[in-house]
């Protein structure tokens, strides 16, 4: 994680890239033959406030070779700051779009995440929506700490796919975790980070309506459809979000993204 692309804006103390949907594709088409590996991921304010808990969280983003805003309270933030943004720059979004360009480009791409069924699901689904899409492999990791041959096993499995695109769908933070771990170990492309792109596209969970997700909405329709599991996480990371901006705005609280490599 060396490089980024541009200089970053201070979110709340995460380095988020202020790019636009069909550049961010780019980027990442690009990333996707290059080498050594580069790494993207995307942020909602989830996201920003666990940064402000973990340091070890906030220095993986603030590293990344391309970090996006994925929720509307990020891009409201960015906004704030006289940058133009005009919509957010999901990972399921990224996930569709970068399979859909990949193909002219012959990217190959390999799914790591999900529980036990998802993996086969999601590349099914892919393949309908792209026939010709190229998915050299499929993986759903063990939810426990694996031993260390099984962890070179698993980095022998992609490394030995050829992939081109390695999607990551693990819960956040344990998927930042998991590249910066791996990343020296990686021969791919890009590495991307799109948590809950692996259960909206296999069908496991449904995404809430378009209209939804254009006003800012997305959160309450997850949190409806799973109360137990996200319901007590948004109740907890939202109202921070807004208290720290709010802190941020009145000149009560700094936040620095001192170590956040720029050109």
């Amino acid at each position: 994680m060396d490089e980024v692309l541009r200089k970053r804006v201070n979110v709340l103390g995460l380095a988020i890239d202020p790019i636009e949907f069909t550049e961010a594709v780019d980027k990442i088409i690009f990333f996707a033959k290059s080498r050594p590996t580069q790494f993207v991921c995307v942020n909602s304010a989830q996201d920003v406030v666990i940064a402000q808990h973990d340091s070890r969280f906030r220095k993986i983003v603030n590293q990344a070779n391309l970090a996006t805003a994925d929720g509307w309270p990020v891009v409201w933030n960015i906004r704030s700051q006289g940058l133009q943004l005009s919509d957010r720059v999901t990972g399921p979004d990224l996930m569709l779009a970068v399979c859909d360009k990949g193909r002219s480009h012959e990217l190959k791409h390999f799914l790591y995440g999900g529980v036990e069924e998802v993996p086969s699901l999601l590349t099914g689904k892919l393949k309908q929506s792209f026939p010709d899409i190229n998915i050299c492999g499929a993986y759903s990791p063990p939810f426990r700490k694996l031993t260390a041959a099984e962890d070179q096993a698993e980095i022998d499995l992609i490394n030995q796919s050829e992939a081109d695109v390695l999607w990551i769908g693990i819960s956040t933070p344990k998927q930042h975790f998991w590249v910066e771990d791996h990343l020296d170990k990686l021969n791919v492309g890009v590495v991307i980070t799109v948590g809950a792109a692996f259960d909206f596209h296999s069908g496991r969970v449904k995404r809430a309506p378009k209209w939804m997700r254009e006003n800012g909405l997305e959160w309450f329709h997850r949190a409806v459809k799973e109360p137990k599991r996200l319901g007590m996480r948004y109740l907890k990371y939202l109202p921070q979000f807004f208290i720290m901006s709010i802190l941020q705005r009145c000149g009560l609280r700094q936040f620095s993204i001192k170590g956040c490599k720029t050109d």
